[in-house]
């Protein structure tokens, strides 16, 4: 099938490969020539498992290819994705400017019969809003052309993402048209052979059926971060109530791990967007403005525990970091709680040596070069001439670390562990001072 995908970012690109990989034909269309040139020669933009020999193989096979050229993304595509940014407007809505200007750019050079998909993340009624901006266009150059705008969320996990494509848990479609379920049905086709994953909704509850997914799953976290603080007050081990919960099967194990906030590209700005949506329609969204207000807090939390473990005083001190992405097996840093800490460490005259596997350059193009920023080639060089540690990012190679090696390093033997990833018994026999996220207020080792 015949597949055009409008935006080269995280959702389109990991899309796109999947789609070529299966056997379709796919073109993708982005404005960047720069980002077209890179992807051609084999460089790809993001840090993604799996993305990197699926897009050049593809590429090679001449299954998928990228362009600058709206005109031949349009003639070339049956199906049309539309997959560029909705970054959150100044009141926290979605701004969809980029989608109904690619819904404008299909309109001014389609000839024939096209299925639109959004396939990014879209307020309730953004259908709508795309048909009439392609009717509109439509209608201004005289042509009579039919379409269908069809609701398809990606339910993508960043560091999972190629493996959630190939092998997704559900196939949301959004749809009234039998034409676009059919033309739909064969293009999943090769996803759903195991047993039928397809949802066929209408196009709103499909709209709602994404930001309900991302906003539930906000929500576990956030619970589970103000239970870790009362767990703190209490004290009790977050750890065990963890465990105790997770065993109920209504609950589940799955994004109840506390620390220090949840961040990237899709809770936070989906949690903002369904509270201005509710706004909107004259609801006020009490649950969800919560969970936004319980994770801005939690972002604040290692460096409370910093400050009132110093006295309030870190001028001149130097952290070593480690982990600078939002979460491991990625190089996205946005809304990455290491940047709240970091940024507040520098307001309070602090110098911050950093370690990420992947975010390392992310890091370099967000901050640039300061005279208060170190970021070095391996965990344990952060550690060189620094003072005490931070853990942001529970990737898998901080796991199980030389902590006599920790200690021997550091000036003062202590660590801040925003991801809870030892336990505190460990830390007393190896003669550390621990702080972790609502496990007691610290341990202190020999």
């Amino acid at each position: 099938m015949k597949v055009t995908v409008f935006g080269i970012g995280y959702v389109g690109l990991v899309q796109a490969a999947v789609m070529a990989e299966v056997g379709h034909d796919v073109v993708c269309v982005d404005v960047d020539q720069n980002k077209v040139d890179k992807l051609k020669q084999g460089h790809i933009p993001i840090f993604e498992p799996g993305l990197t020999p699926l897009v050049k193989s593809n590429y090679e096979a001449g299954r998928v290819d990228f362009t600058i050229d709206a005109a031949r993304g349009v003639a070339h595509g049956e199906v049309i994705f539309i997959a560029v940014g909705t970054p959150p407007d100044e009141d926290g809505s979605a701004d969809l400017k980029y989608v109904l200007s690619v819904a404008n750019t299909v309109a001014e050079h389609m000839d024939s019969h096209k299925i639109i998909i959004n396939k990014s993340t879209v307020p309730v009624g953004t259908a709508d809003k795309v048909s009439a901006k392609v009717s509109e266009t439509l209608a201004s150059l005289g042509k009579n052309l039919t379409f269908d705008v069809v609701s398809n969320p990606e339910f993508l996990k960043e560091g999972a993402a190629v493996n959630d494509c190939m092998r997704p848990d559900r196939i949301i479609i959004g749809t009234d048209s039998e034409l676009a379920e059919k033309t739909l049905r064969e293009l999943y086709s090769p996803f759903n052979r195991n047993h039928d994953k397809i949802i066929i909704m209408d196009i709103r509850s499909a709209e709602l059926t994404k930001y309900a997914a991302n906003c539930m799953l906000a929500t576990k976290i956030s619970f589970m971060n103000e239970m870790a603080n009362l767990a703190e007050l209490m004290g009790a081990d977050i750890e065990n109530v963890r465990r105790g919960i997770g065993s109920d099967p209504r609950i589940g194990y799955q994004f109840i791990y506390p620390g220090c906030g949840y961040g990237g590209s899709c809770f936070p700005k989906d949690v903002q967007a369904l509270v201005r949506s509710a706004t909107g329609v004259g609801y006020s969204a009490k649950v969800l403005e919560a969970v936004e207000a319980v994770n801005y807090a939690q972002k604040e939390k290692l460096f409370e525990y910093i400050m009132r473990h110093f006295g309030d005083d870190v001028k001149g001190k130097t952290v070593a970091i480690w982990g600078l992405s939002f979460k491991p097996n990625t190089d996205d840093m946005r809304e990455a709680s290491s940047r709240v800490l970091m940024e507040n460490l520098w307001k309070a005259g602090a110098k911050v040596r950093a370690y990420d596997p992947e975010a390392m350059e992310e890091t370099q193009r967000i901050y640039g070069s300061r005279d208060d920023l170190s970021l070095v080639g391996t965990k344990e060089a952060a550690l060189d001439g620094a003072d005490f540690m931070v853990i942001c990012t529970e990737w898998q190679a901080f796991r199980a670390p030389d902590f006599e090696l920790i200690k021997e390093k550091l000036a003062i033997p202590l660590i801040f562990d925003g991801r809870n990833l030892f336990e505190p018994s460990t830390m007393l026999e190896h003669g550390l001072h621990y702080y972790a996220i609502g496990r007691g207020l610290s341990v202190k080792g020999q």
